[in-house]
């Protein structure tokens, strides 16, 4: 069975609540995801939680929805990923919201930038910001997912693609240049033509 294969058989089996199918997407997705959620929580105030804290939880979150029967649309590894993708970076807004508040007062303004630095250098900044929801459950990060997987879907060129995604996984524009094999500056005039796409196809 080849790898997507094996991945979406395990997504059926997920949805019947399967543990060992649980396990083998742990196995498969974990440094995976550890690797994202680290990339989101750069340059962020010290936190109670670290990067695999945050894996865990993402991965008992989507486990548990994906069982109740909270995620149709989760068909295959792509669709996998997306969804992962999109709790994380809902999971680590809501952290730093959640230490913000605990904090109050002094730490509020600090923490607040923070937020919105972690958005940003998540790929959700500008365009794909304005699809999350601060209390947003995951079921609302698996609609976004879905929506991120339809902007990503218009994009004219694979290349554009793959740039708007490393972006979401919390790629640096100088890791992406490095990628591609290009300077900085070809990178930010993709970013330029994704946002210019893409606004035609958000709400204002």
């Amino acid at each position: 069975m080849s790898a997507e294969g094996s991945v979406t058989h395990w997504i059926g089996q997920l949805k019947a609540g399967d543990q060992a199918a649980a396990q083998a997407v742990w196995e498969r997705f974990f440094r995976r995801l550890v690797g994202l959620a680290r990339k989101k929580l750069q340059g962020t105030p010290r936190r109670a939680r670290d990067e695999e804290d945050l894996a865990l939880s993402v991965f008992d979150s989507v486990f548990r929805g994906a069982a109740q029967g909270r995620f149709p649309q989760l068909q295959d590894r792509n669709d996998l990923w997306q969804l992962l993708v999109a709790v994380t970076a809902h999971k680590v807004i809501d952290l730093l919201r959640h230490e913000r508040r605990q904090k109050r007062g002094g730490g509020a303004v600090q923490e607040e930038s923070a937020v919105s630095e972690a958005s940003s250098s998540s790929g959700q900044g500008s365009t794909i910001e304005r699809l999350i929801d601060p209390e947003a459950t995951p079921e609302f990060a698996a609609q976004m997912a879905e929506e991120c997987r339809r902007l990503l879907a218009i994009l004219p060129d694979a290349q554009l693609r793959c740039v708007a995604q490393w972006k979401m996984e919390g790629f640096t524009t100088e890791e992406i240049a490095v990628k591609l094999g290009c300077a900085p500056r070809t990178v930010e005039r993709k970013f330029r033509l994704i946002r210019s796409i893409w606004k035609k196809e958000l709400p204002s």
